[in-house]
């Protein structure tokens, strides 16, 4: 099943990323992938023109630092990516956990309702960093409804967590899970938070068909604001 979802994803990413609209940001895109060759082009492709929209709609001020997570990736292997993406550098590759209702090693089902225990896809805006229940904590706003638009009543926020290390996922071929949140090794989550707080982008992917067809920031109008 998850090879097939991988595989039908594929396909519309290429749909996607083909046709004039598809230009947009592909700069950025080129950059992304020179400076993290490890993750996966088409990913940071897509990344790339939903942040790109979203300045262009109004919903980012600028495209400045950019998180991408690819959770079609298992949870024991790196699969967030941080960058400067006005210079094209990469900042961070880390791990970084899922809900404990989307999946084991593997993530596979996604949620914006409350008491899921999901995580979320799509395009974020990152808010302001606080001290909550679990440390040094950064706030999320969904920016695409129905899909991630909940995060902020959910309280689905980067935050450190001792289950996100290295030693578990080689133990157990998986690291801990969280309720939905996008939680860090506590080692580097306050540097990573200090990086994304107050405005930049976080782009979470997995190839769900019904979120490439309708997520407004992967078919963005070609116009300003549009």
């Amino acid at each position: 099943m998850h090879h097939r979802r991988l595989a039908l994803g594929i396909c519309i990413i290429a749909a996607l990323t083909t046709g004039s609209g598809a230009r947009a940001g592909a700069d950025l895109a080129s950059r992304l992938s020179a400076a993290a060759p490890d993750a996966n082009p088409a990913v940071l492709q897509l990344a790339a023109r939903a942040a790109d929209c979203a300045h262009r709609k109004g919903q980012l001020a600028a495209v400045g630092n950019l998180a991408v997570i690819d959770y079609s990736r298992p949870s024991s292997e790196p699969r967030l990516w941080i960058f400067d993406a006005a210079h094209g550098r990469l900042l961070f590759e880390e791990l970084v956990a899922h809900g404990s209702g989307t999946g084991d090693r593997f993530a596979e089902k996604f949620s914006n309702r409350e008491g899921s225990h999901m995580t979320s896809l799509g395009l974020f805006r990152t808010a302001e960093a606080y001290q909550g229940s679990n440390g040094y904590s950064l706030r999320l706003l969904g920016l695409e409804e129905g899909t991630n638009d909940n995060a902020l009543a959910r309280a689905i926020v980067m935050h450190g967590a001792p289950y996100v290390n290295e030693a578990l996922a080689a133990r157990l071929g998986r690291i801990g899970r969280s309720w939905g949140c996008p939680a860090l090794r506590p080692e580097i989550a306050h540097s990573v938070i200090d990086t994304l707080k107050g405005g930049a982008a976080v782009f979470a992917y997995y190839p769900d068909t019904q979120w490439l067809r309708r997520s407004q920031f992967l078919s963005c109008d070609a116009t300003p604001n549009g």
